[in-house]
């Protein structure tokens, strides 16, 4: 028989989410005091905006219901819940008010120390003027952290919310979320204590608790919603003035789950089981864990089932840094509940598991690159000698740099290309170049590598994860190495540990990767299938890559590299073209053999684009207006063949099909 469900029909949102919505600044020295920290990773963060966002990640259809200031931290929340699929019609632009600021710390197993930065902030002026009944009403459940009852304002605003969440069926949820600090009964600096017994709070908590259906909270926050000392004591009072049914957090045991009466001991209640880990940062388990819950819940599954996700969940993120991002995907939590099953002690250490790792990478949302038209210009030599050969200053190569990403903005903008640009620059000659291509929505290649080495050198020294600390977060860190998976050993072992090396910095640093490959002619004999050979060595040594770079191949060998990555990462995002300074009409029988592969996303090409324009630019015989004409001119014609070859593969599987 069907289950009834919990949740009014016809709603177009799972969750509403109204509460806190912050910048979490993590110290990035694990161990050390707040005072010695010397670098923070930032967040989203918020407990409700934390749960907003875990639910997105878990499929549900979430809103977020809040204000950020109008400044760089408050876009940079918005876009964060909006790339995980988080609706944010409904956070609203404070101009008086900045983003709400945490600091935080993790000195021990035990102590982690916060500050919150929340004088007049933001999301503590959200106000009834920020949503009607009409959005409320949308919603299967609204959610509302305990913070959000603290203050007269915030109190106003939620008791509007659930009033009009009442009058429309949508269920309402109470993560109770005690910060002793946000309630004015600590010292301002001290938001690492969780408890502190207050007769006002009780009293606050127990007049809203009549209008709530489910209530979650740790075993202390349960304390101070029921004002007594011991936890059945003060479940029993809950209990007096809702009948909603109760979820206590009990850390490593899981959680309880009460529907009625309360009994006589917690212990009577029946305890659903965690998954035991190794505890590296408590902060934002509990966010984690009622994202889990709520996305069983919301969608009608058995309570034991939620406490299942909740726990795993929770679990997850307590044995890594951060939170929001540390929120787990289904395919994580599907991976982690099967190895912990199987094998919990191996689990007890899931930050060790390379797979759930991969896993975290890859599952999440991504920007989809479903064609890449790049316009490579990372070469170093090359405009070195170009310079030297027309007599130029070395320094007015950055100035061409510059006028290339002019020249591909123009074509972005003509064509209608937008989602759709690539280009690659180094930061030699080019670091104003990709400066201004930067933050633009290109797809953005830079090299680590130093030109022409065999064996592989990093440009910038053997610390590769030094180098890529500076890098923006959208910048992809390309790699050439000349591989032959027939090289001597003593020369492929040394090759290969630089990429190991380079595979593990990024992700640590969380770049993507690209690996050009390109198979020496002056090595052992080169065979149709060696490109293929020496992308299955890799992958053998456990080496993913976002992306390949690959040379021009014929229609065979790109069914065999296509079936190779199809086996081994379904994830890849994909293999580019490279162009080795080809004429045009030569590159554009090379896109007809790949035309038809399903991983090849396009081209990165340099030199046949920009050699003959740079060297009449750097001689002097064009101004910047010709130079431009001229790179657009080469770049537009490879979009025009690459589309058309595409277009034309397409035709003859489609024929193929049908035949």
């Amino acid at each position: 028989m069907p289950v009834k469900s919990r949740f009014a029909p016809g709603r177009t949102r799972d969750i509403v989410c109204l509460g806190r919505l912050a910048v979490d600044l993590y110290a990035q020295q694990v161990g050390a005091r707040l005072e010695d920290v010397s670098s923070f990773a930032k967040y989203l963060g918020g407990s409700s905006a934390n749960i907003a966002f875990g639910c997105a990640r878990l499929g549900l259809k979430s809103s977020m219901l809040a204000r950020v200031g109008n400044d760089h931290m408050g876009r940079f929340l918005t876009e964060t819940l909006e790339r995980e699929g988080c609706d944010v019609s409904h956070v609203r632009i404070d101009r008086e008010r900045l983003t709400a600021l945490v600091l935080l710390g993790i000195e021990d197993r035990d102590t982690f120390p916060l500050v919150f930065y929340r004088e007049n902030c933001a999301d503590m002026a959200v106000d009834e003027d920020d949503f009607d009944e009409a959005y409320i009403a949308s919603s299967k459940a609204l959610l509302i952290t305990g913070t959000h009852f603290s203050t007269e304002q915030v109190n106003r605003t939620s008791r509007r919310a659930l009033d009009f969440a009442r009058r429309n069926q949508v269920r309402t949820i109470l993560d109770i979320d005690y910060r002793p600090v946000l309630w004015g009964l600590t010292s301002k600096a001290d938001g690492e204590t969780r408890f502190i017994a207050n007769e006002g709070v009780t009293a606050h908590l127990q007049r809203i608790l009549p209008l709530i259906d489910l209530v979650i909270g740790t075993e202390e926050e349960f304390r101070i919603a029921g004002g007594k000392d011991q936890l059945i004591d003060a479940l029993t009072m809950v209990r007096a003035v809702t009948s909603a049914t109760l979820v206590v957090k009990r850390g490593p045991l899981g959680c309880s789950i009460i529907e009625g009466a309360v009994p006589a001991s917690i212990d009577d209640a029946p305890i659903h089981g965690g998954v035991e880990v190794e505890v590296l940062n408590v902060l934002g388990a509990g966010d984690a864990f009622a994202s889990g819950f709520l996305s069983g819940w919301l969608r009608d599954e058995p309570l034991e089932a939620c406490a299942r996700t909740a726990n795993a969940s929770g679990a997850l993120v307590v044995s890594r840094h951060g939170c929001a991002p540390a929120m787990p995907t289904p395919a994580e939590l599907d991976y982690f509940l099967d190895a912990a099953r199987k094998d919990p002690v191996r689990m007890r250490r899931p930050d060790l598991d390379a797979t759930l790792a991969r896993l975290h990478r890859v599952s999440p949302n991504r920007k989809q690159w479903d064609e890449v038209l790049g316009f490579a210009f990372d070469h170093r030599n090359q405009f070195f000698d170009l310079a030297q050969q027309t007599g130029a200053d070395e320094t007015r190569i950055a100035k061409l740099k510059g006028l290339f990403v002019e020249a591909v903005a123009q074509t972005e903008k003509q064509l209608g290309l937008e989602g759709r640009i690539g280009v690659l620059i180094d930061d030699r000659y080019g670091q104003d170049a990709l400066n201004a291509a930067t933050g633009r929505g290109w797809w953005i290649g830079r090299p680590v590598e130093l030109p022409g080495s065999l064996p592989l050198v990093f440009d910038h020294g053997r610390s590769i994860g030094t180098t890529l600390i500076e890098w923006p977060r959208e910048h992809v860190a390309k790699c050439l190495v000349q591989y032959h998976p027939d090289h001597p050993h003593e020369l492929r072992l040394e090759q290969e540990a630089q990429i190991r090396a380079l595979y593990d910095a990024v992700q640590t640093s969380g770049h993507e990767l690209l690996l050009e490959v390109i198979v020496p002619k002056n090595g052992p004999a080169v065979a149709d299938d060696t490109v293929y050979r020496a992308l299955k060595r890799l992958y053998n040594l456990g080496i993913y890559p976002e992306w390949w770079k690959l040379e021009p191949m014929s229609a065979q060998q790109w069914h065999a590299v296509d079936a190779l990555i199809a086996e081994r990462d379904p994830a890849c995002r994909g293999v580019v073209l490279l162009g080795l300074s080809a004429a045009v009409d030569q590159l554009c029988d090379g896109f007809k053999a790949a035309a038809a592969s399903s991983t090849c996303r396009g081209f990165t090409v340099g030199r046949t684009i920009f050699h003959e324009p740079s060297h009449a630019w750097l001689a002097n015989q064009i101004d910047d207006d010709e130079l431009i004409a001229r790179v657009r001119g080469t770049f537009e014609t490879l979009i025009d063949a690459w589309r058309n070859a595409r277009a034309g593969a397409g035709v003859a599987v489609k024929q193929e099909q049908a035949a």
